[in-house]
């Protein structure tokens, strides 16, 4: 079951994800997503990043759609949750995820993401503008100024998987927001 930290974590993926804010998900949300990614430049439609993008965002579809226990053709936050908990038997699956979304953001295909790249991802992700530079240095594990691929597929475990607020990886989609009064009392 998701820890209260892994609950926000995947409370502010699902608003990114919920492209048209009804507060549910739906197969017409990740093809907006897959709109979203072919903005970036090498993941045009007609190219072979664009499918594999494509691919991988309608794969994960799929299995949030096999979280819909109530079978509406809707995920709200709590059938994510379902999923999340599931990510740990499937770490081949994020291993690949990380992969694709690494070539998307690899604009200049020099093997490594940079301060900018990384920034284009979290506002890919999110679909507005979000500051990353105060989380970029904690990321670039190595300090090169770079995440390389290694860097990139730990730390997308990390946030996807982790329950440990301490672990870098938890702002590779930038920070996660700190309770509000509302949901402290929840």
């Amino acid at each position: 079951m998701a820890s209260v930290f892994q609950q926000r974590k995947i409370q502010e993926m699902f608003v990114a994800f919920d492209v048209d804010g009804d507060g549910h998900l739906q197969r017409e949300d990740f093809e907006a997503l897959v709109d979203r990614w072919g903005r970036l430049p090498g993941v045009e439609p007609g190219t072979e990043l664009r499918a594999r993008v494509e691919a991988l965002l309608m794969g994960w579809w799929d299995e949030l759609s096999a979280a819909d226990t109530d079978h509406d053709g809707r995920v709200d936050v709590h059938e994510v949750h379902a999923l999340m908990d599931r990510l740990h038997s499937m770490p081949e699956a994020v291993t690949a995820t990380a992969r694709t979304i690494f070539d998307a953001i690899d604009e200049n295909r020099d093997g490594r993401i940079s301060r900018t790249e990384h920034r284009r991802l979290v506002e890919t992700w999110h679909g507005r503008s979000v500051d990353t530079d105060t989380v970029f240095d904690l990321l670039d594990l190595d300090g090169d100024g770079y995440l390389s691929r290694p860097e990139f597929a730990r730390l997308w475990s990390q946030f996807w998987m982790s329950d440990d607020p301490a672990e870098p990886g938890n702002l590779l989609c930038g920070r996660i927001p700190e309770p509000g009064p509302a949901s402290r009392k929840a």
